[in-house]
């Protein structure tokens, strides 16, 4: 089992800057991937970004160039840093965790609006 929280989503005027945190707890041996997605109303849930055990990420095309995921391995974090934030990235954006066995383990959401 793996325990999965989101944190820093908030409120933004457009073109700012937000960092999301994802911290994974339990049985973090067995972690294959770490994934942000989001989800706005009356819209499906999507892949804004990801990161590997190895270090490899993908990106969404709308958030590419402005978006990095990092991790923090010795804090079994990783963050999403969100940058020129536009009034369509408004969305609740959660974490999934992959493990090896492509069991997946989601966060609650964190909140994230973009004003114009």
């Amino acid at each position: 089992q793996v325990q999965v929280v989101e944190s820093g989503g908030g409120l933004v005027q457009a073109g700012g800057s937000l960092r999301l945190s994802c911290a994974a707890s339990g049985s973090i041996f067995g972690i294959n991937a770490m994934n942000w997605y989001r989800q706005a109303p009356g819209k499906q849930r999507e892949l804004v970004a990801g990161m590997t055990t190895g270090g490899s990420t993908k990106y969404a095309d709308s958030v590419k160039g402005r978006f990095t995921i990092s991790r923090d391995n010795a804090k079994n974090t990783v963050y999403l840093q969100m940058n020129s934030l536009k009034p369509e990235d408004t969305a609740v954006y959660y974490c999934k965790v992959v493990w090896y066995d492509a069991s997946n383990y989601w966060g609650q959401g964190t909140q994230v609006t973009v004003s114009s």
